[in-house]
């Protein structure tokens, strides 16, 4: 029965993958152009903080405080406002791009495939995590 559920399981993350690859994900509507517009104004208070290795990229698609000691203490709640509000960016982006390609099922799903497009461009020195969930620096 185990194995049963297992080869369900694997079938299915093998059709949404199938069915994920087929999604325009450079598809632009007006929210998606202005999520895309306020992270990247967001980036520009975030690169130092990527820089030094307090924050980092997660392998779901998230922004994390990966080192609250590489933060000063005065700016801690400064920086977790702002990777909250990336989040949440991110969060409705990955919404807003299932729902344009027509299919909100594959909102689960989309947030990998971004995951893996930041940590590819991540600059050099950076802190991301791999797919076991470790932390590395680029």
């Amino acid at each position: 029965m185990k194995q049963a559920i297992s080869l369900f399981l694997v079938g299915m993350l093998a059709f949404a993958s199938a069915a994920l690859a087929a999604a325009d994900l450079e598809i632009n509507t007006p929210a998606i152009t202005a999520l895309k517009n306020a992270m990247q104004a967001r980036y520009g208070k975030l690169a130092a903080y990527y820089a030094s290795g307090a924050v980092g990229l997660t392998r779901d698609g998230n922004v994390v405080l990966r080192d609250a000691n590489a933060v000063p203490l005065a700016e801690r709640q400064s920086v977790n406002g702002l990777v909250a509000d990336e989040n949440r960016d991110r969060a409705a982006l990955y919404r807003e791009i299932a729902h344009a390609n027509g299919h909100p099922e594959w909102e689960a799903d989309v947030p990998a495939t971004f995951a893996q497009r930041w940590i590819d461009k991540a600059a050099s020195g950076w802190w991301v995590q791999n797919a076991s969930g470790a932390w590395i620096k680029k």
